[in-house]
This record gives C-alpha cells, sequence and structure tokens, in this order.
C-alpha cells in the first residue's frame, strides 16, 4: 500500500521494534510482514533449500528504510540491505533536498529485454542476416506462441534485430529478441524464446547455432530519474546561498573528474550502486544482473567507462541532476515470490508494477550519488562515514551493550579523528571509570 508521506521525523530515534510498528501503522502492512523483519532467519531452511543448492543455513544482513522519497507526486519508504554504515543516512538526507522542487520525476522505458542467438558457421553471413530478417514476422510469431500468458499480459516479442560481428573465430550472426516482459525480469521467458527458435535459424541462416541466452546489457530498458536541488537546500546549514553554491560547484567539478576518468569513474559508480544494489537484494531482484548491466551501459554510451549520472546548474544556478542506466527488474517470479522478507520490502514501497519498482530504485543511485559527491566537495566522505561506523569499532574494541554507544557518543563529542587505536583508547578509559 503506497504512504502517504515518507518524511518520518525522529525515525532514527526509535528502537527497532518501534520502528517495525511505525512502518506496519504507516504502510498498512500485514502482520507477517512485521514477523518476517523480526525473525533474524526470516528465510526458513526449506525456503532456502528450494532457492539454492547445498544450502547449510541462512545469512542475515540489516534492512535500513530511506526516507523522504517523492518520485512522480507519490511518497516512498525505501528499504536498503547492505552492511556499510551512511548509505542509508545519505539517501535520505540528500532525498529531502530535492522536496521543494517536487522530488524526483521519471521517464523509463517499456520492459524491453535481449536476447540472444549465437550463430556461426554461415556461408555468408550478410545474405543469412537478410534471410533472417525477411522471416522476422515468422519468427516472431513461434517466439509469442511460447509464452501466451506473457502475451496475454500485452508483452511478448516485439522485434528481431541481427548484428554481424568480427571475432576470433570468424564472422558471426548475432539475432536479437525484443521481448517485452511486462511485471517479469524476463530471464525465463527470453531464454526459452530463443532456444525454441535456434533450429528455425540455422535453417534460414545455414549455420550453426551456439549460445541462446539473455542480454543483461538492456539498452532497451532503461531507467531515467531526474532532481532539481536549490543552492539553499544544498548549503551546509541555514539556507546559505552563498555556501550552498560553493558546494553545487565542487559538485560539478567532482562529476566532470568521474565523467573524464574512468579510474575516477570506477569508484563513483561503485557509490551509486551501493544504494541501486542494496534495493535490488532488499526487493528479492537479481542485483548482479542490475550490476552488470549498469557498469556495461557506463562504457556502452560513450568512448570509455563513465558516470552513470549526469550533474549541470540550470539559469537559475539550481543542480540539476539525472541518471540514466538499465533496469531489469520484476514482481513476477524469482526470490521476491518466495523470500518473505522481500515480500514484506516490496510491500513497505508499495510499488503495483516493475516499472514502478525500476523508478524507485534508479532514485536510489542518484541520491547516493550526490551524498558522496556533496561530502567528496566538502569535508570529505571518511568523516561521515568514520561517525557512523565507530559502533562497529566499539564492537570491535570489545564494547559490550552500553558501552558501544558510550564510547560512540565520548567520541562524537571529543571530535577527534576516529581511529580504531583511538576507540579502543576510549573503551579503557570508560572501564577504568
Amino acid at each position: 500500500m503506497p504512504v502517504d508521506n515518507s518524511r518520518l521525523e525522529g525515525f532514527y530515534k526509535l528502537s527497532v521494534a518501534e520502528r517495525r510498528m511505525k512502518l506496519a501503522e504507516i504502510a498498512n502492512l500485514k502482520p507477517e510482514h512485521v514477523e518476517a523483519w523480526s525473525q533474524n532467519g526470516e528465510l526458513s531452511e526449506d525456503a532456502a533449500d528450494r532457492m539454492i543448492e547445498n544450502v547449510i543455513g541462512t545469512y542475515s544482513l540489516p534492512i535500513g528504510v530511506a526516507t523522504n522519497f517523492i518520485i512522480d507526486g507519490k511518497h516512498y519508504l525505501i528499504p536498503f540491505v547492505l552492511e556499510e554504515p551512511s548509505v542509508v543516512a545519505a539517501a535520505s538526507n540528500m532525498a529531502k533536498r530535492c522536496i521543494v522542487k517536487g522530488g524526483f520525476t521519471s521517464d523509463n522505458d517499456e520492459p524491453v529485454m535481449i536476447g540472444q542467438i549465437q550463430i556461426v558457421n554461415c556461408d555468408n553471413p550478410n545474405e543469412a542476416k537478410e534471410n533472417i530478417l525477411s522471416s522476422k514476422e515468422m519468427l516472431i510469431k513461434k517466439c509469442n506462441e511460447v509464452d501466451p500468458i506473457l502475451v496475454k499480459f500485452g508483452g511478448g516479442c516485439r522485434d528481431i534485430e541481427v548484428r554481424i560481428i568480427d571475432t576470433e573465430s570468424g564472422a558471426m550472426v548475432i539475432v536479437h529478441l525484443l521481448v517485452d516482459c511486462r511485471d517479469a525480469m524476463g530471464a525465463n521467458a527470453v531464454n526459452t524464446m530463443a532456444e525454441t527458435i535456434a533450429p528455425l535459424l540455422e535453417t534460414i541462416s545455414n549455420g550453426t547455432s551456439i549460445l541462446r541466452i539473455i542480454s543483461n546489457l538492456a539498452v532497451h530498458r532503461l531507467a531515467r530519474i531526474n532532481a532539481i536541488f536549490t543552492p539553499e537546500e544544498m548549503s551546509d546549514k541555514g539556507n546559505d546561498e552563498v555556501r550552498g553554491r560553493e558546494i553545487i560547484d565542487g559538485v560539478i567539478q567532482a562529476y566532470h573528474f568521474a565523467k573524464a576518468d574512468p579510474f575516477r569513474a570506477t569508484t563513483h559508480n561503485k557509490g551509486i550502486m551501493n544504494a541501486i544494489s542494496s534495493v535490488a537484494v532488499a526487493c528479492g531482484q537479481d542485483w548482479r544482473a542490475i550490476e552488470s548491466g549498469a557498469h556495461s551501459y557506463a562504457s556502452y554510451k560513450g568512448d570509455s567507462y563513465g558516470s552513470l549520472t549526469h550533474w549541470e546548474k540550470d539559469s537559475e544556478g539550481n543542480l540539476v541532476g539525472s541518471i540514466e542506466l538499465p533496469m531489469a527488474v520484476g514482481l513476477v517470479g524469482g526470490a521476491v515470490r518466495v523470500h518473505p522478507a522481500a515480500q514484506a520490502n516490496v510491500a513497505l514501497i508499495g510499488v503495483e508494477s516493475a516499472d514502478e519498482l525500476s523508478k524507485v530504485i534508479a532514485a536510489s543511485g542518484l541520491v547516493q550519488n550526490l551524498g558522496a559527491l556533496r561530502a567528496l566537495a566538502t569535508v570529505g566522505i571518511q568523516a561521515g562515514h568514520m561517525k557512523l561506523h565507530v559502533r562497529n569499532m566499539a564492537v570491535t574494541a570489545g564494547a559490550e551493550g552500553k558501552e558501544i554507544d558510550i564510547v560512540a557518543s565520548n567520541l562524537r563529542e571529543k571530535g577527534i579523528r576516529i581511529t580504531q587505536v583511538a576507540v579502543n583508547e576510549e573503551l579503557k578509559e570508560i572501564r577504568m571509570k
């Protein structure tokens, strides 16, 4: 169920149990959703054993909730599953800063995936290409006969493309099936279609089909998100417009660095995926497919590997950000249908289609990138990260129970550089008192 407001003042001050109950109340969640969150081993051994092979147990990660997201006029609370501090806080913080300009807007493609069929040993690759294209209507029909349910819901094979590529094994004819997968990620449907028509393609091309597999470089299934941030909202405190403009200039210069240098772009995009992969994991998606598609697209759309985001100033001096990347997600099939916590997380977001989920995930990536760029352009990335990481460091030092928060609080108050040595010393001091 969609939420009316993603602004949750003081949410971080609540206990874990109180947070669960508050979310259940405002999102009208079922008791089993809350129960799934509350159980450290929410995935039963039987369910886990059906998901993968050789199961010996389950592995838990924290679920955090990012707040303040308004996308196309609708409020969202977004679950993140990851182990890294500061990611959820940064996403929530940056999402809040574009609310005065209406939040995020989306412009997504239709959910079209690519199925590839590799054909080798063609006597005349160009003639094979022409023959395949001449048989397009028949091939599309054969593909759609494989999955009448998908066709019934408005999906199915839409088109066929053919490419000839030169390889070390000689020329290859590569057939692309363009399949509208609707609310599914699409791997099963696309792969089945590819395998079904491969024998027909061998006859038409007078070649041999080898690989028949989906491509995760989903260039026909792009998610696009835009947002505007005013100088006042980008300032440190007090709506300082002058300071905000300085920060915007720093963000843009940091972006230009990533745009021009693949060494920086790799870490720049890793930060984006901190959010995107975390939300994908939370919602039972194939996050590896999303990761590979995103990084491939960062090279595909330019001369070299570059930024997945774009940042610039408009005529009023506002910071305008956008992100564009492949987003192959689904609400039909996969882990989202068998993992109880994934079901609870999807219910919290309140999405009703794969398209809606894709824009939520993309928006998380855009603001996570802004959080990192803003930190790098001002105090540096480590200051905020270490403040949130200090509790983990206290545990590493041997702190237990209330000692953990006392160590963290004392070090923050002292304002000293947070290192493991400093944490160890602080723990010794409080135990001597």
